[in-house]
């Protein structure tokens, strides 16, 4: 049997609890009932075939509640006149929301409504497209709207998250609430008081909102003792932030970069050279240092498609980087060293040199193995000193 049922008319209710349109409606006046659900009864051949069957559904649908049956009187020669159910009707959305067991979420929303239209009423078309996020967030309401205010009498504070002065408001809250305050915050606050050059989104929002950022440090060691920034003697392994590093000037002929902690803290003495720990596909804050743009960059990652990927990205922000030991001689002399790697990388590379476009390729192809990868941490030290003599 494929007629409607009770439980089918509470699931087209629920979709449309589910899809927001029923709290939406709260916020925009818009009015949704009295509304006709969807309805299939039984044809006149069912009826007269399965008779019993058929007057036990419309006693099951006449027997639900918060909804209204519409019965029409059917005549048949077999068996006689009877009224069967036509339509179904949700009168009013109070009969909506008992039906399908909101109506305490929906008086919690309505509560939500009346607090935000009275102190922050531009956050209302918020709450209409994101009802159910909103209603996610009803213990929360209270303090985001006591942040929003506070960065609205402070525009572009120019002090950390930590330093709101709000009671009950901690960094870890404004953290995990970091999404939904950015889209309340472009409503909120004036165009002057928003970077639009930072992206929207929980990724820039200490730029876009005029936070301080915590301070990215970057950690190098140099190669040549005798021009150690410490003194002699002393661990040359340093890290300082990103202003720091762009301000100062060692007078180094050449820099490495490495992603492996090892082989950065292993990366032998070379005469006029520095070697730093790198960042993965973090190299933004790199290229801020202008001195880096004049000094030659040697970039020594995985031999695999990741490993060429980072090297790609590395030239997005300092193009005259080139790459140490990731060449095809290097990757067959290490071949049984070789791992598999995990999803390589699909896309085209386009600042890579000949040379490592073809070996890229071949790697992303499987021209030489599948997923083929070469860990530089599994390149022997022997080999590294031997690439290095060029360099002296």
């Amino acid at each position: 049997m494929n007629w409607t049922t009770p439980a089918d008319l509470r699931a087209q209710v629920q979709k449309m609890w589910d899809k927001g349109l029923i709290l939406a409606s709260l916020v925009s006046g818009e009015t949704l009932f009295p509304r006709r659900l969807a309805l299939k009864a039984p044809s006149s051949i069912e009826l007269a075939n399965r008779f019993e069957e058929a007057r036990s559904w419309i006693s099951d649908l006449r027997r639900g509640s918060h909804y209204r049956v519409v019965m029409r009187e059917v005549r048949y020669h077999i068996i006689g006149s009877n009224s069967i159910p036509e339509e179904i009707w949700i009168d009013t959305l109070d009969n909506a929301l008992a039906f399908i067991g909101k109506s305490r979420d929906a008086g919690q929303f309505n509560g939500l409504v009346e607090l935000i239209g009275k102190r922050i009423p531009a956050l209302l078309p918020w709450l209409a497209k994101y009802p159910l996020k909103s209603l996610a967030l009803a213990e929360d309401w209270p303090l985001l709207l006591d942040v929003i205010d506070w960065i609205h009498t402070h525009p572009r504070p120019g002090v950390y998250l930590r330093q709101i002065d709000v009671p009950g408001v901690h960094t870890k809250f404004i953290e995990t609430h970091r999404a939904a305050l950015s889209e309340l915050l472009d409503l909120a606050l004036p165009p002057d008081a928003i970077d639009t050059g930072a992206a929207p989104g929980p990724g820039r929002f200490c730029s876009r909102y005029g936070f301080l950022e915590k301070p990215l440090r970057i950690r190098f060691r140099i190669l040549d003792p005798t021009l150690a920034l410490l003194p002699s003697g002393a661990d040359q392994d340093i890290a300082i932030n990103q202003n720091a590093f762009k301000s100062i000037s060692p007078e180094v002929s050449r820099v490495f970069i490495t992603e492996n902690e090892i082989n950065f803290l292993a990366f032998p003495n070379l005469p006029q050279s520095m070697v730093i720990f790198g960042a993965g596909y973090g190299f933004e804050v790199l290229s801020q240092a202008e001195w880096l743009q004049r000094c030659p960059i040697h970039y020594w990652g995985d031999i695999d498609t990741h490993g060429f990927a980072i090297l790609d990205q590395l030239r997005s922000h300092l193009p005259h980087a080139g790459s140490f030991l990731m060449n095809r001689e290097t990757l067959m002399a290490h071949k049984h060293l070789w791992v598999k790697e995990h999803k390589p990388v699909g896309r085209e590379l386009l600042r890579l040199a000949a040379e490592e476009r073809s070996l890229f390729e071949d790697l992303r192809d499987d021209r030489i193995g599948h997923a083929v990868r070469l860990e530089q941490e599994r390149i022997g030290f022997i080999w590294v000193r031997a690439a290095l003599k060029s360099y002296i």
